[in-house]
């Protein structure tokens, strides 16, 4: 009998900014392979819409409604996670938003709303979750798997992004200082990073989405733009016991795009 090698059965899996766009595909991808998920995100009605999808792959599912600009509201939102499955295995950092603003113009609340979101959610949700592994490894229960959404902003320069390429570069960063000081409690801790990836996000400018889809297409060797099911192959990889040796990395997934350019 063929083994499926990645099956998440039994492992519980937390994901931040999970109700749409690419934090969906990553739930969408953990619930699939087997895995119990929590999805995190501001809107409660957003989040039971997107619960309701994913509870017909048969897992259990708790959503919650979290802002991750709110770091007490972070502390209480673990608690309640943990409470609710009795332990996280996989944590992805992913909660985001996207704004632009030319570098020489850029004010101090477009500067800060941004990275109290992509910087300091992720690293308080981080935090809460090392505080739970820790716990567990040294109670003899090793193992688990902090994953961080970045971006291809971490290798190259987008004009009137300066500040989300920052925050991303930021955390791919942490990732690695992360992997080092917990990698002997046996927690690991890696960066996926999308190209061009289209959610409502990304086309929430109908004209802008599609002029970025179209260089996207043209630059990239695979022909395409990215869809969020395209990142459910790496975040399902990284949280199972397939990817056990496999910490400090950073996964770029892109078409090929950044190899190309």
């Amino acid at each position: 009998m063929a083994e499926n090698l990645f099956d998440l059965t039994g492992k519980t899996a937390l994901i931040t900014g999970g109700n749409s766009g690419i934090g969906f595909g990553f739930a969408r991808g953990l619930a699939r392979a087997g895995a119990d998920v929590v999805i995190w995100g501001r809107r409660a009605d957003r989040n039971e819409e997107a619960a309701e999808k994913l509870r017909a792959y048969g897992g259990r599912v708790f959503a919650d409604a979290v802002d991750v600009t709110d770091e007490s509201a972070i502390v209480a939102g673990v608690a309640r996670a943990i409470a609710a499955f009795g332990r996280l295995d996989t944590v992805v950092a992913n909660a985001g938003i996207a704004t632009q603003a030319p570098f020489a113009a850029m004010d101090s609340a477009t500067y800060h709303g941004l990275l109290d979101v992509n910087l300091h959610g992720a690293v308080f949700v981080l935090r809460e979750a090392a505080r739970h592994m820790i716990a567990r490894a040294e109670a003899g229960d090793r193992g688990g798997s902090l994953i961080l959404c970045g971006s291809g902003s971490i290798f190259q320069g987008v004009p009137t992004m300066a500040h989300y390429g920052l925050a991303k570069g930021a955390l791919n960063s942490l990732s690695k200082a992360l992997a080092a000081e917990l990698g002997p409690h046996g927690i690991r801790s890696n960066v996926i990073a999308p190209g061009f990836i289209q959610t409502e996000m990304t086309l929430a400018d109908p004209d802008i989405g599609a002029a970025i889809t179209k260089m996207v297409e043209e630059k990239t060797p695979l022909g395409r733009a990215g869809w969020p099911e395209d990142l459910e192959g790496a975040v399902v990889y990284l949280a199972s016991d397939m990817s056990r040796y496999h910490t400090g990395d950073t996964l770029v997934i892109d078409g090929g795009k950044l190899s190309a350019n």
